[in-house]
């Protein structure tokens, strides 16, 4: 197994002159030297080949006994040094100070096909940034972790990617639902990899602390090896940089909001500088349409991250961002340009992509009403918002109200209770919907084509992660092998995996790990 190396954030950053593990308070420095702890008996359980051959690596590498060991963490790859990031941030709107990564281990960079990739175990032991924890993962989580990072991939949302998920052989103790019973698990570490894991809070870890040198030193890190096309100087460049930082967020959220996907933990920590989705916790896809759902227990009060709360919460997020780079900018106005530009451009990127969701490729100004009053009519009683985008693609232009209703009908948990009422209401926006489909050039079949490339067919509910998570603890993998398959086509039919499309089963709306999850899951 042959990568090609790169340590262009350890050799160029400043590190931790203190190489003992153990929690601390780190000061004046971007990483930490840690070394993952070694596991008693690591087998492979799933990898990714797409993600392998991104970095270099073919399915025979894989299946080597360097693959097992070097990402497992029993050995350390030739000529790197594997490190752990300190980090700050905003947890629930609270700052929270210094975090880090405190179960996760940068193993190096490597660069293929001139792309540049950092490697990163998860679960793989402790580092100075743990605080109480042990730095273990467990296979539950980390098997929500692959999947979903890979489902995201597929279905066109920016996302770290999970080369692969192993099994330590050892175990971890976790109380799940944080009532004082805890119980051993089986361990388990993922390889996540992204261009870095730098974070919103990288950058607020230095400016709370007024230390400006390390502050510029990574601001001209990053900009230098992730934004390269930034060419501007001085304080211009890092408005360019906080622009760009704006503007790939927004897209990331708008991707979200179109596959039902709702993060659960978006703390300033938990927020790449490459807008892509990181760190896979207490996340789901909305199985009803409800834009106040979050599937985090330890926001269940407040419901700071519902899915329909995200957009607003990014900008928050951006803010927070803002004021680290302030230093570095001196000056609050181009700033708050971009600040106030994010809501107005949000609006504007949310709108084409509801009206690509139904089919709509000539823009009209009232399409924004008829969107509206969709959503609302999706909250009113129990619809699936997955079922109901796909299936609205089968309605054609001479379809009468009726008829459009048989194709949407699927999507309702409880069809035969419906109100008179909401049957009306359905019908009178199914007629607006017809008369708008008619002002469209495309004929019903190049309409339901373009629909099936944004509407996904299938997605990672809750439920079958669990199920998944069930058989692997009885150390059955075929279903996670299932899944991992059919999630690699979202947008395809897939007859023979038409069972998964499908509404929550009943005895998912409740149960722990199908519904709501909490932030250790």
């Amino acid at each position: 197994m042959k990568l090609q190396i790169q340590n262009n954030f350890t050799t160029e950053l400043p590190a931790d002159p203190n190489q003992i593990n153990v929690p601390r308070q780190v000061h004046q420095a971007c990483y930490s030297y840690a070394l993952p702890k070694k596991p008693s008996n690591p087998s492979l359980i799933h990898a990714s080949i797409d993600v392998a051959n991104a970095i270099g690596l073919s399915q025979e590498d894989i299946l080597s006994t360097d693959f097992l060991n070097t990402f497992s963490g029993s050995t350390v790859y030739p000529g790197t040094k594997p490190y752990a990031m300190p980090y700050a941030g905003h947890q629930f709107g609270n700052w929270a100070g210094q975090l880090g990564d405190g179960r996760a281990i940068n193993l190096t960079e490597v660069v293929h096909d001139n792309k540049t990739y950092t490697l990163q175990l998860k679960g793989a032991g402790p580092t100075p940034y743990s605080r109480t924890a042990d730095g273990f993962a467990v296979l539950r989580s980390s098997i929500r972790e692959h999947l979903c990072a890979e489902a995201m991939h597929y279905l066109g949302v920016p996302t770290t990617r999970s080369l692969s998920l192993i099994l330590s052989g050892d175990q971890v103790l976790r109380d799940v639902l944080y009532n004082g019973n805890p119980a051993y698990e089986k361990g388990a570490i993922v390889c996540r990899v992204a261009p870095s894991f730098i974070r919103f809070g990288s950058f607020e870890l230095f400016a709370s602390r007024e230390d400006h040198v390390n502050l510029k030193l990574l601001a001209d890190f990053t900009i230098k090896h992730h934004f390269p096309h930034i060419q501007e100087e001085g304080v211009e460049k890092y408005v360019a940089f906080f622009q760009e930082v704006a503007q790939t967020t927004l897209k990331m959220i708008v991707h979200w909001q179109r596959v039902g996907f709702v993060h659960g933990v978006m703390n300033t920590d938990n927020m790449s500088i490459h807008g892509i989705t990181i760190d896979y916790g207490p996340y789901g896809w909305l199985e009803d349409y409800n834009s106040g759902w979050t599937p985090n227990t330890t926001d269940s009060q407040h419901k700071r991250y519902r899915f329909g709360n995200q957009p607003e919460i990014a900008l928050w997020n951006l803010y927070q961002l803002a004021n680290a780079l302030y230093p570095l900018i001196q000056e609050a106005k181009p700033l708050e340009t971009i600040l106030d530009a994010f809501s107005a451009d949000y609006e504007k990127a949310y709108l084409e992509m509801m009206q690509n969701k139904l089919g709509l490729q000539i823009k009209k100004e009232q399409d924004i009403i008829l969107i509206q009053s969709l959503t609302q009519l999706l909250e009113k009683v129990e619809t699936d918002m997955t079922i109901f985008f796909r299936n609205l693609s089968n309605v054609t232009k001479a379809d009468a109200a009726t008829t459009a209703f048989n194709s949407i009908k699927e999507a309702f948990y409880n069809e035969k209770d419906l109100e008179e009422m909401i049957v009306k209401d359905w019908h009178d926006w199914l007629e607006k919907y017809s008369i708008r489909i008619n002002q469209e050039t495309l004929s019903d079949s190049e309409r339901k084509n373009q629909m099936n490339t944004v509407n996904p067919k299938y997605v990672l509910r809750n439920y079958m992660s669990q199920l998944c998570i069930d058989d692997a603890d009885k150390g059955d993998y075929s279903l996670l092998n299932e899944l991992f398959e059919m999630l690699k086509n979202p947008y395809d039919e897939q007859p023979n995996f038409q069972k998964w499309f499908a509404k929550r089963p009943n005895w998912a709306r409740d149960k722990v790990g199908c519904s709501m999850l909490s932030c250790s899951s």
